[in-house]
């Protein structure tokens, strides 16, 4: 069976509709019609049931699911075992957001290569659909990210609650959302408790879906936005950000999905060492000794 159709048939399982993934596949809706024709008249079966909500799999199309992820992650395991660097006994592809690579996933990194300096590690940025596809197809090994959805085959952990505040190159109270605000694009989760406590909120004059863009705009050309409090900590002690006065703060939980198979010992380790980084960084700080008095 051509690969390509179990890709086409995956990618339409997680976008829920042809002209999503057309979009992910960047191929024209027909193409992947035809592509699913096809795969459907080699299985002599209907996998997919096309409504207005979309399309839903038939009991034949879930049956098909788990052997489509099978044959893509093992043409994939195939093409990471070749193409594996002199000097190396594994792979591991890692993909994350940006925002989770800063001052998270690039300390994961090193810990990770002392930890287990014989597996090559392919590091990868993408946003949460781009994160999940990767994962069903068994392109990517590992995803860190906000908002996983559910699919079978992938086990979904959480690994620390990220603290989003709003952070104003000016002291005092937040500026109004439209003058000087910058608009990062969390996810949806963020969406709708920003919608929540900022009814008013029509948009603002810039809007981005990368944290470190934001962040960028705001520190040259001055303004506020929502950033993630561990990245912004550095900015806040120098003195160039300043927390808005009483502007509410925003909890997401960051996660990370892989494969459940169970005897993966590679990305088994890759997982627990997140674990652990996570659960450090949220340790609270040990107290500190009373000072001593000073001498008369």
């Amino acid at each position: 069976m051509d690969t390509e159709l179990a890709r086409t048939f995956l990618a339409v399982v997680n976008a829920g509709n042809f002209v999503a993934a057309a979009e992910r596949l960047h191929v024209t809706q027909s193409t992947v019609s035809a592509r699913i024709q096809t795969l459907e008249q080699q299985l002599r079966c209907v996998l997919f049931v096309r409504n207005k909500a979309g399309a839903s799999l038939t009991a034949a199309g879930r049956q098909f699911q788990k052997h489509a992820s099978m044959l893509v992650r093992t043409v994939e395991q195939a093409r990471h075992e070749v193409g594996i660097a002199q000097d190396f006994s594994a792979t591991l592809t890692v993909g994350g957001r940006i925002g989770l690579w800063e001052e998270y996933l690039l300390r994961w990194l090193p810990a990770m290569r002392a930890d287990m300096p014989d597996v090559a590690i392919r590091a990868e940025s993408a946003l949460e659909p781009e994160l999940m596809q990767g994962l069903v197809e068994g392109r990517i090994d590992i995803g860190v990210m906000y908002t996983p959805q559910s699919r079978p085959g992938l086990k979904v952990e959480q690994l620390f609650i990220e603290q989003l505040v709003l952070v104003s190159t000016r002291r005092g109270h937040p500026p109004e959302p439209q003058q000087n605000y910058v608009y990062i694009d969390w996810g949806p989760e963020f969406y709708a408790r920003h919608i929540a406590l900022f009814p008013d909120f029509s948009g603002a004059a810039i809007t981005a879906n990368i944290g470190w863009l934001g962040l960028q705009h705001v520190l040259e050309n001055g303004g506020a936005g929502y950033f993630p409090r561990r990245i912004v900590a550095p900015l806040l002690a120098s003195g160039q950000l300043h927390v808005a006065t009483g502007a509410p703060d925003f909890n997401m939980a960051a996660y990370v999905a892989f494969h459940d198979d169970g005897d993966h010992a590679v990305i088994t380790q890759a997982v627990a060492l997140m674990h652990e980084l996570a659960a450090a960084q949220t340790k609270p700080a040990p107290p500190r000794g009373k000072p001593k008095a000073r001498r008369r």
